[in-house]
């Protein structure tokens, strides 16, 4: 007799955790999605989103960056994802070969090459805290897929100016 109300018991048990099990389900199925499908659908709500950093252009000329080339990003980057580099300083009696060297470099002002690699960078933002001159912010483009891990390597001089005569043409328009 005492296994028998066991069992009912157990059986009580496991349709009660059933319908509880069902009601929640049904209540989620009843509520608007909060995810997206893309390319379908695209979230508005981008205001607050960390993409990889991006360098910010001078306010009379948005394609040339604000950044001094100072190496302060790259030091403080724990993940070291960051690369600025700039152009090495000829010595006396030497051709210039136009290399690059890691930032600073005496003379120097401006990066040549402002190189980010996507696919190391925790988004932590060391790097725009410890700028001096506030050059970085990050980017709200969430929408950056790719196959290959090269692809995340960003070269942020060059995607500065393409940004700054893009604005031009579409402001042109």
């Amino acid at each position: 007799m005492s296994q028998l109300s066991q069992l009912i018991e157990e059986a009580y048990t496991g349709l009660k955790s059933l319908v509880i099990g069902l009601g929640v389900t049904g209540k989620a199925l009843c509520e608007p999605g909060v995810t997206v499908i893309y390319p379908k659908e695209e979230v508005d709500n981008l205001a607050t989103f960390r993409g990889h950093v991006e360098l910010i252009g001078k306010d009379d000329d948005p394609a040339v960056a604000r950044c001094v080339a100072c190496g302060a990003c790259a030091k403080a980057c724990p993940s070291n994802c960051i690369s600025v580099l700039c152009p090495v300083p000829v010595k006396e009696g030497e051709a210039d070969t136009g290399k690059l060297g890691p930032a600073p470099q005496k003379g120097s002002k401006t990066p040549a090459q402002f190189i980010v690699d996507y696919s190391l960078c925790s988004l932590c933002g060391q790097c725009a805290r410890a700028c001096p001159v506030d050059s970085l912010r990050f980017c709200h483009d969430a929408y950056t897929v790719a196959f290959d891990r090269k692809a995340f390597q960003f070269e942020l001089v060059s995607r500065l100016r393409q940004q700054a005569e893009q604005a031009l043409e579409g402001g042109e328009e």
